[in-house]
């Protein structure tokens, strides 16, 4: 069975972002997925090509009035 879970670091600024996101990524079974929050733009272009560098699956990145949930699977 696998989990989905959401993190939200909406104010958190790129790097800082990525350091949490993969500190919780890194408690996930394979096959989990994780939604995350974020306002920084600099973090909806960075986080996805750090998440896929570091060997995750990109699920998905969606845009919504400045925010964006990047999907990223375990």
């Amino acid at each position: 069975m696998t989990a989905r879970r959401t993190l939200d670091l909406r104010g958190i600024a790129c790097p800082l972002s990525w350091a949490k996101a993969r500190v919780t990524l890194e408690t996930l079974a394979r096959g989990d997925e994780v939604d995350l929050l974020v306002d920084d733009p600099r973090g909806a272009r960075d986080i996805p090509r750090a998440a896929e560098a570091t060997g995750y699956h990109v699920a998905g990145v969606a845009a919504e009035d400045g925010e964006w949930r990047i999907t990223i699977e375990v």
